[in-house]
């Protein structure tokens, strides 16, 4: 049996106030999505509102193509998929044997205080299943709980995008909060290599990544957890 693995995307598309758009960045979705379809594994979106979710536009510029996004680009498979995903609310734990989530500016706004995704991530950690996020989707675990009800991130190595990358990108006073501050606010053992370098941590269940470089491995520690 092909193992199985749920990825969760952003439905938001506004970015803050400022009449620009957001979404879900390509590349943190591409490169995971690859690494576990080439890996056998059966892939499921979803989104809180399901359907298409929205795409960072700033992701798809020419600075930031990689040989994922390029495949993803010119893949009608994956991107009918994309256009189709399933409604958060409808998916169930019980259905995989993991979770994904790819970032971008988007899950700060409509996955954090989700709770159809809190519920669906403290399920996977009750049914001993890894949980991984890369960049800006670190966030989402901010209000998911262990099973003993302490934060899921507490006392735990954890990554995200870092308060100087969103100096870096000039979003440090549009997005609602800092991904580094608040993991560490959480108990998080907060941990960062340089700007844009890679860096994926996994602690028990949990799986996260730096940024967009980090997602492929990100995605391949979950796969090795998978085994």
């Amino acid at each position: 049996m092909a193992k199985k693995i749920l990825m969760v995307l952003t439905s938001h598309a506004e970015l803050g106030n400022t009449g620009e758009k957001t979404g879900f960045w390509v590349e943190e979705f591409a490169a995971p999505y690859y690494a576990f379809v080439d890996a056998g594994i059966e892939v499921t979106l979803a989104s809180p509102n399901g359907g298409q979710p929205p795409i960072d536009p700033t992701s798809i510029l020419a600075d930031f193509q990689t040989e994922a996004t390029k495949r993803y680009d010119a893949d009608s498979g994956a991107q009918t998929l994309m256009a189709n995903t399933k409604v958060l609310s409808e998916v169930n734990s019980s259905d995989y044997d993991a979770v994904f989530y790819p970032g971008g500016h988007g899950p700060l706004w409509d996955l954090v205080d989700n709770t159809d995704s809190v519920s669906l991530i403290e399920s996977f950690i009750k049914e001993q299943k890894p949980v991984a996020g890369v960049c800006h989707a670190s966030a989402v675990f901010l209000n998911v709980k262990d099973a003993d009800g302490n934060a899921l991130v507490a006392g735990k190595k954890v990554t995200g995008f870092t308060n100087s990358e969103e100096a870096a990108v000039q979003l440090t006073d549009i997005v609602p909060f800092l991904v580094e501050d608040e993991l560490i606010k959480k108990g998080g053992d907060y941990q960062k290599t340089d700007d844009w370098g890679v860096l994926a941590l996994e602690d028990g269940l949990l799986i996260t990544g730096q940024n967009p470089a980090s997602s492929e491995l990100a995605a391949k520690k979950l796969l090795t957890k998978l085994g």
